[in-house]
């Protein structure tokens, strides 16, 4: 299986209830068309997180497992799914400095962007006049993160440094394509 990550731009909002900090928002939209890269796009199933939902999900700071905020196990995140997308609440810990830090980001703005991490379980791929068309029907998700970076318009990306995030970035292109070209073959047969 492939790990892949998928961002998108977000209206993350906070509350505070009984002292309580808060950080909720939609991590991933459903049947929204994204353009990947030139003439390939994808979209998300509203079935696609069906399975996941009861699994032990991971809330991260840009994808870095060091930096976890919350946990569906632990009852520190909470996910669901409605007719928009996935949405999450995280409960912020007071005594991690880092989730604080990242729960004042969010507040003041500055911070907007989430993220999710999965595998894809079951997909489909359409062909027509030039350009790609994935819809991933399903995911084992393994985490959701609030991010600093959006990559394409309607989404963000994880925060590293520019020559990593550009690496990552080529290879999930080259597995792409080979996915596309694979793909094509196997319907001209």
């Amino acid at each position: 299986m492939i790990k892949h990550i998928r961002t998108m731009q977000s209206d993350l909002q906070l509350r505070e209830e009984q002292e309580e900090m808060i950080i909720s928002g939609y991590f991933a939209i459903f049947n929204q068309k994204t353009e990947l890269y030139k003439d390939v796009f994808e979209e998300i199933a509203p079935e696609a997180f069906n399975n996941s939902l009861d699994a032990d999900v991971r809330a991260l700071i840009n994808h870095e497992t060091k930096a976890v905020l919350g946990r569906t196990k632990a009852g520190t995140l909470e996910l669901k799914t409605d007719d928009k997308g996935l949405f999450g609440t995280i409960r912020i810990n007071p005594k991690d400095t880092e989730a604080v830090n990242l729960y004042e980001r969010v507040k003041r703005g500055d911070v907007n962007q989430c993220s999710f991490g999965f595998f894809i379980t079951d997909e489909e791929v359409e062909h027509k006049e030039g350009k790609s068309y994935w819809r991933i029907n399903g995911v084992e998700l393994y985490e959701v993160s609030v991010c600093t970076f959006p990559a394409y318009e309607n989404t963000g990306v994880e925060a590293r440094e520019k020559q990593e995030q550009e690496t990552s970035l080529r290879r999930w292109k080259t597995l792409t394509k080979e996915k596309l070209n694979n793909a094509k073959n196997n319907n001209v047969e």
